[in-house]
């Protein structure tokens, strides 16, 4: 199963762990960090990861944040189609770092986008299945595929997906 976690997503294990919702997001993208890890689960990432993580100004976390690029399977790099797609998500108020993450794992051809970034929960997109780190999903999207059955791709997807823009890494 292919996944894009966003920005949020890779920073929630920094975040104060005081408050119970935050530590059980933690442990939930540690669990499918570990599926990762243990190859279950083929990460993208992409060129507005990199650049969101460059912001980062505490080292420690951009550091270890950076080190899931070299464990991506896939690395999306920017071109016209995912900005065109990302302007036509600006055009549902979606934030433009949150419009091209969404934007790159469509075009990366992922199963899920994962965030826990409350502002993206009531959107409900054909293109691509959005869920939380409990694999619970955002609008009216069913969590049976998280655990195993295969979602459908759409007509946005195809032929999308060429070696020069989406590089598999070896």
């Amino acid at each position: 199963m292919r996944l894009y976690l966003d920005n949020c997503c890779f920073n929630r294990p920094f975040d104060n762990q005081n408050q119970l919702k935050i530590k059980l997001e933690t442990e939930a993208k540690l669990f499918v960090q570990r599926g990762i890890l243990d190859g279950k689960h083929d990460l993208v990432w992409s060129y507005i990861l990199e650049f969101e993580n460059k912001q980062n100004k505490y080292d420690e976390r951009r550091n270890s944040i950076y080190g899931w690029k070299n464990i991506a399977k896939v690395f999306c790099i920017e071109n016209d189609t995912i900005i065109e797609y990302a302007d036509s998500l600006k055009k549902m108020n979606i934030r433009t770092k949150d419009a091209l993450h969404i934007a790159c794992s469509v075009f990366a051809c992922c199963d899920y986008f994962i965030t826990v970034d409350r502002q993206l929960f009531n959107l409900n997109l054909n293109e691509i299945k959005i869920m939380d780190l409990f694999g619970n999903p955002i609008g009216s999207r069913t969590s049976l595929a998280f655990f195993g059955l295969k979602p459908c791709k759409n007509a946005f997807l195809k032929g999308s997906c060429s070696e020069t823009e989406v590089s598999e890494q070896l």
